[in-house]
């Protein structure tokens, strides 16, 4: 009986609920409304791509339940904006640009979300870029009430694989890649295209956006122009097969726009995903890909900023880096694979798992680079710097690789964990490794590396003049600034005979009269 009343009583009330919730009254507003903001900033978006959701906060102040009797969009159905009021989108077949009698109860407020899609070439614009603008009029009994709407659209060259609609669903075009520079290609499941002849020469004059995989076939030079800017759709990249190349040059900037520096990132443009990693995939140089060069430019916010395989025992090197910044990889910074670089001036921080990987052996040369990992997103497995002659398959079958040619000079190794160096040999294998005036993070607090003579500091057939566990100062390595200050014990160390081969720091601060340690030299922070 007790739970019968019980279930009685809460049938009641939420019957006495309803039934007063339908008696409100609204009347038509006579008061100005109140908004979170006086004009909405939908920051830049390229053509023909949507942008985030933006919102927009109205507030009925007085003792009133009001009805609003119009919210529309100035520019009316022609709009290039749309609107979402209160959870509600297409009311009427409006497509989101009008609507009609919205309910405000007394003292509450309601959400309007905004979104854009815009062509410019519907614009008429013959320029690369646009301000677009519009309002969103709020009408009452009494006057009419405004709040701006405003985005940038920039023009952009496209590329992307071809599709068709099968079944209702459609299929996009894949690739046909050599993977071991063997001659032979074989079907995957990438999604992509390769270059034609025309599309081989990226300029400055328009951003670049890429869905799924740019590929550079066979007998094929990608040549990147200074002040590019490459951007790429998620799980997109850049893939450059066996015998082609690819040569992105910038030039030092003087100025923080970075006019002449070339830029890699995602295809996002709001402040919001300014840092985030993982936004796109990789650029990946396949074995067999040839004179790589990357010079004056910044990767960020990629799974891996590059990932190279093979060509460890090419006489020259596969891949060159000078003056090459690579953050926020939700993965790696620079994953290798039996491959061979040659680096200076090289930075490299925020990896989620190492900033500079050399795996299965290769050859490495990396003179007044700064590899660092301030990875802040969890713990992870790997430091900043792993070197190793060996892979394991899925089989758990070994494999070593003889060749293992590491030489770091001039340079700075550390992190926010406390041991950022390794270097893995399986047994009964030999290292060829060494390190000269190189400061590392190596604190074995655990004394897990005591005996092993790879870690014996001392020992100059692996090390020359290393400093261990100094302070550098770095900036703020959070916000990737990996600059030294005049604090920093790293000043002066550089010996000359390797910053003669690197005479110019990645600021083009000269450092042949007394260079510090890693790719910058210091500077004077005043308090």
């Amino acid at each position: 009986m007790n739970i019968l009343i019980k279930l009685f009583s809460v049938v009641f009330i939420l019957f006495f609920w309803s039934s007063c919730n339908n008696d409100i009254e609204f009347e038509i507003n006579d008061n100005d409304l109140l908004f979170s903001k006086d004009t909405v900033y939908l920051d830049t978006v390229f053509t023909n791509i949507g942008s985030s959701t933006y919102n927009l906060k109205v507030y009925n102040n007085s003792n009133k339940n009001i009805l609003i009797p119009e919210i529309k969009l100035s520019n009316g159905n022609d709009s290039f904006f749309r609107l979402n009021v209160d959870g509600i989108y297409n009311q009427n077949d409006d497509q989101g640009k009008r609507f009609e009698n919205i309910e405000l109860l007394a003292n509450d407020s309601l959400y309007i979300f905004i979104e854009t899609t815009i062509n410019i070439d519907d614009i008429n614009s013959e320029q690369n870029s646009f301000l677009y603008e519009d309002k969103i009029e709020f009408l009452n009994s009494n006057n009419t009430q405004n709040v701006n709407l405003i985005s940038l659209v920039k023009d952009a060259i496209f590329i992307y694989p071809d599709r068709y609609l099968n079944d209702q669903q459609y299929i996009y075009e894949t690739l046909e890649i050599d993977f071991d520079g063997d001659g032979i290609s074989e079907e995957t499941e990438i999604r992509g295209r390769y270059l034609n002849e025309e599309e081989l020469e990226f300029t400055n004059e328009k951003p670049y956006v890429v869905y799924g995989y740019a590929a550079v076939g066979n007998g094929q030079e990608l040549n990147i122009e200074k002040g590019s800017r490459i951007h790429f759709h998620n799980n997109s990249g850049l893939i450059v097969t066996s015998g082609g190349s690819i040569k992105a040059n910038g030039e030092f900037s003087q100025n923080q726009g970075l006019e002449n520096e070339i830029i890699f990132e995602g295809d996002r443009l709001e402040p919001f995903f300014e840092n985030i990693p993982g936004q796109w995939g990789t650029i990946w140089l396949l074995d067999g890909s040839i004179e790589n060069e990357f010079s004056f430019c910044t990767i960020k916010n990629a799974s891996v900023g590059i990932y190279t395989t093979g060509g460890g025992n090419n006489i020259e090197y596969k891949l060159d880096l000078s003056n090459v910044q690579i953050y926020n990889s939700s993965n790696f910074g620079i994953l290798s694979l039996s491959s061979s670089i040659d680096a200076e001036n090289l930075v490299i921080n925020k990896s989620g798992q190492a900033s500079f990987a050399g795996t299965y052996g290769g050859k490495y040369r990396l003179n007044h680079c700064t590899i660092s990992n301030f990875w802040n997103s969890g713990i992870r497995q790997f430091p900043s710097a792993l070197f190793n002659n060996f892979y394991i398959d899925s089989e758990n079958n070994e494999y070593v690789n003889d060749l293992f040619d590491v030489d770091i000079s001039n340079s700075i190794i550390y992190g926010n964990q406390n041991i950022e160096f390794l270097v893995e040999n399986l047994e009964e294998t030999e290292l060829d490794f060494k390190l000269f005036n190189t400061l590392i993070k190596f604190n074995d607090v655990n004394n897990y590396f005591e005996n092993d003579p790879k870690y014996d500091f001392s020992n100059e057939l692996y090390y020359q003049n290393l400093f261990n566990n100094l302070l550098p100062e770095f900036i703020n390595p959070i916000q990737n600034d990996l600059r030294i200050n005049q604090n920093s014990q790293v000043i002066g160390l550089g010996a000359p005979e390797f910053s003669a081969q690197t005479p110019f720091d990645i600021l083009n601060m000269n450092r042949l009269e007394n260079s510090d340690l890693g790719a910058y030299q210091h500077v004077i922070i005043e308090d």
